[in-house]
């Protein structure tokens, strides 16, 4: 079936513009709000010394199993987002939870449970710069990441919700540094997370340089479906070396000529999540557009 695009006007500034948000990234009087639950990480075995805070948060329209008697019927997927609140905030740009809400009760993706994890911090250290440990957990090409995030996150969601263990409907989301690490924690693990998001990756800005298009020619393509937004005007757009812009066209043209499953939408502005907020409904629905959703409830009891 042919998609009808309505017509919009380029905007002839690259530099200042704004996208505004679809009925997906606000609240709907008819989709009742999910439960978010908080939770305090102290430690950690991957990355000594840090704390953060990771949200769970689980739409109305699932009804989540009890984990030590789960309904093989009704175990969630995952969806994992880095910089966990600013992905969660539901007056901020990307309104992540609000939009697992519709799109659940909707029935447009299956029933996923949504985990917000913020980059941790060393909280004794008093300079600020150093006290953030964002970018070494980030920006690295290792499988670190994906390591924390099976070995200390999600067992902390699968103590309180049944979760599936069907790798493709486990999904990554993130944006910026956050964008390449999702991508990054993917590749790694391939028999885990499966779906990606990366809106404005940094890959421009990891360690020795952006791995991802010789990796991509030389390896046997892997079983991922990838999403990336890149900007006109993302960071050193002009510039021959550490090009936001360029890295992710580069990763692109890679996934492309290895045969890869994957979207590329390319946007006005800057270093900055306002499209990723409007494009994080239909990121979604392209990533599980050939999913079978459960029937969508809005009866169960969430502890």
């Amino acid at each position: 079936m042919t998609a009808a695009v309505p017509f919009r006007p380029l905007p002839a500034e690259l530099d200042d513009v704004r996208y505004e948000l679809g009925p997906d990234s606000r609240r709907r009087p008819d989709v009742p709000p999910g439960e978010t639950v908080e939770l305090r990480l102290t430690d950690s075995a991957v990355y000594p010394g840090t704390t953060r805070t990771v949200w769970i948060h689980v739409p109305a329209a699932h009804d989540p199993a009890d984990p030590a008697d789960p309904d093989p019927a009704r175990p969630a997927g995952l969806l994992l987002f880095q910089d966990g609140w600013w992905y969660l905030d539901p007056d901020g740009d990307v309104r992540g939870g609000i939009v697992l809400d519709n799109l659940v009760h909707d029935g447009a993706i299956p029933p996923t449970i949504g985990v917000f994890v913020d980059p941790g911090i060393f909280p004794d250290r008093p300079d600020p710069v150093e006290r953030k440990n964002r970018n070494t957990e980030y920006d690295a090409a290792d499988d670190r990441y994906a390591t924390f995030l099976l070995t200390e996150v999600i067992p902390e969601v699968r103590r309180r919700y049944a979760v599936t263990d069907d790798p493709d409907r486990w999904g990554i989301v993130g944006g910026s540094s956050g964008g390449n690490c999702a991508f990054t924690a993917a590749w790694h693990r391939p028999d885990r997370f499966r779906r990606v998001v990366g809106f404005l990756s940094s890959f421009a800005q990891m360690p020795g340089g952006n791995p991802y298009p010789s990796e991509l020619a030389a390896e046997p393509r892997k079983p991922l479906r990838i999403f990336l937004q890149a900007g006109h005007r993302d960071l050193g757009w002009d510039r021959p070396e550490r090009n936001w812009l360029a890295e992710n066209l580069r990763v692109g043209a890679a996934l492309a000529e290895a045969g890869y499953d994957f979207r590329l939408v390319l946007g006005d502005g800057g270093h900055n999540p306002n499209h990723a907020g409007v494009l994080l409904p239909d990121a979604l629905r392209w990533a599980w557009r050939d999913a079978a959703p459960a029937a969508p409830t809005t009866e169960g009891a969430h502890r």
